[in-house]
Order: structure tokens, then sequence, then C-alpha cells
């Protein structure tokens, strides 16, 4: 029987090790695509799953599906419960984000000037999704790309260039600093408030999630300052056998920024003594120069193993709709 998929090409994708970053699949007939409409395509999504998708999301760390009928909040809602993962909870992160339906939330939703950097999902605790999915319900007019790129590749970057810096890192891992209201705040990116993190009103039993993530809680006036680790910094993906920079070091080194949070705070080797911001700007860089980042187009659905990818985002100029689902 024919595939509903077919490979495609983008100017954006690179090789990495043989593999092209991110796998890339179209409609195999655009023509029937428009007349089997959404329900064609998620029983495309079932029956091909283990056979097809699965495979290059396991080979290349990320898939883009372009073309299909998925155009809508709805849409993606069911194109994500076709692909059967179980949903995460949102608790933790510190995004600020909006539940739009069923399993699927805003991304970030920081002002469009400012870039979010490279990061695992949730890295920063110890419950993250192994896989995320994004949507472009509407397109940037400019800018706004989620650039992505392959964690292995940058451990083996950063161990060539900083061997002393990534021993520590391993030995000693990180620990985590932010300081929350007790509302969200838009014009921060890291600005959910202590009520949405641990998704109560209540203290007591925030302090009971935290304490669940391992994170502690210290009470201030008017918020909370939370301290998580120290937590590894490099993990061992036992699926691809590989080590993985699988950290939000740079995120929180450059971006972990507003009226509370001073970002150098925010991470510190797990002994508690600075990181050196040399070392910082240049894993910065390394991410810049390794990454893959495809202008987003309506429709765009892509599946990232955040076990083997960080991603972030570009600033833009408005509109720009990017939602997101979180699955274990």
């Amino acid at each position: 029987m024919a595939s509903y998929f077919q490979d495609a090409r983008l100017p954006q994708q690179r090789v990495v090790e043989g593999v092209a970053f991110p796998a890339v699949l179209v409609p195999s007939a655009p023509a029937s695509v428009a007349t089997g409409g959404v329900d064609e395509f998620l029983a495309a999504v079932r029956s091909e799953r283990a056979s097809r998708l699965e495979p290059l999301v396991r080979d290349a760390g990320a898939l883009l599906l372009r073309g299909f009928p998925a155009r809508t909040a709805a849409d993606f809602d069911r194109a994500v419960d076709a692909f059967g993962y179980e949903e995460l909870p949102y608790v933790g992160g510190a995004a600020p984000r909006t539940n739009v339906v069923g399993r699927v939330f805003t991304a970030n939703e920081s002002p469009p000037d400012q870039k979010i950097p490279f990061h695992h999902e949730m890295a920063q605790v110890p419950t993250f999704p192994s896989k995320l999915f994004f949507f472009c319900e509407v397109e940037p007019k400019s800018g706004g790309e989620t650039p992505i790129v392959l964690s292995h590749h940058i451990y083996k970057r950063m161990k060539e260039k900083f061997p002393e810096f990534v021993e520590k890192l391993e030995k000693d891992g990180l620990i985590y600093t932010r300081v929350l209201g007790e509302g969200d705040d838009p014009s921060s990116p890291i600005g959910r408030g202590w009520q949405s993190t641990f998704l109560t009103k209540d203290k007591a039993v925030a302090e009971e999630r935290a304490a669940k993530l391992g994170m502690k809680l210290e009470w201030t006036d008017d918020g909370v300052k939370t301290v998580m680790g120290p937590i590894p910094a490099v993990k061992w993906d036992e699926n691809r056998g590989r080590k993985i920079w699988f950290n939000s070091m740079v995120a929180a080194h450059t971006g972990w920024k507003d009226a509370r949070n001073d970002p150098v705070k925010a991470v510190t080797f797990g002994d508690g003594s600075p990181l050196p911001a040399d070392v910082i700007a240049e894993c910065g860089r390394i991410l810049e120069e390794e990454c893959a980042a495809v202008p987003w187009q309506h429709g765009d659905i892509l599946l990232i193993d955040n076990w083997a990818v960080l991603h972030s985002r570009r600033s833009f100029e408005p509109p720009r709709r990017i939602l997101a689902s979180l699955c274990k």
C-alpha cells in the first residue's frame, strides 16, 4: 500500500552524521489531501506511526510535517492524540502559557522582541516531557523561527573545546534558582507566577508539589524563591546510547532576566560556584552555529524528541501564534 507521506528536502535542513535534520514529510498525493481532509491525515498518522514516523524521529531527533490538513488548534489536538503519547501536565516549567483546547497550550508567550535561548524542555526539573509538539496556527510576519539543535553534537563540541569545564559539569551538575511572583508576568520569558507553576493558590500544596520535584521553596513577602538541584547537566540517552547536553544553562545564564531575577545567579555549578561567562557565551555561539531554523508555515507540525534536541525561539514581527503540547 502506498504511503500517505513522502520525504522532502528544505534549504534550511542540515545533514548531521549523514542524517537530514530535521526529517521533513509532505503529502505523497497533495490533491487527495484536500479532499480527504483531516480525518484521512489522522488515520494515516495512526497507521504509519510505528513503521514510518517514529523511526524518523528516532533517527533524526525531530520531524516536521508540512502541507497536511491540520489547520486549527482543535485539528492539532487531534493530531497529537493520534500519535498516542500520554500527556504531561505542565508543572514546574517557567514559561507563561495558556491552555487553548484539550492538551494544547500556547508556546511561551513572552514579548515578540525577546528571543528565547536554547534549552531542553523543563531540563531544570526531574519530570520533563520526552516528546514535544509545536504547531503553527498563525505564521509570523517575519522571524519567529523555532531553531533546533542536536544535543549529543553540542556535548561533543563542548567536550572538545572545554574538557575541564565539562568534567566539572558532569561531576557537580547545576543548581537553578528562580524568584517567582504570585501571579503571572507576561512581560517576562520566565514570568510564570508560583500559583500557575504549581497549579494551586495554597502555599502548603505548592510546598508539597515542589518537594515532589525535589525543589526547595523560600517564601518572600511578595513571592517565592525556588532552588532546584544540584541536578545533572549531562544525561545519558539510553535509547541512542550517547551523552546529551541536557540543561538550560545558556537559557538561564543569558535569559532568566526580569524585575525579580538576575541571570548570573539563576544558574551555578552544583557546588554553588559561578559558571564562567566566557564559556557560556561560547556555548551559545556553538548552539547557533549548529542549529537548523526552518521558517514556520501555517499548519506545520514539528515533533521534537526532547531527549535528542534543544530548541529556542527567535524574535519576530507579529502576528505569530505557535501552539505546543507536551508528552510523557
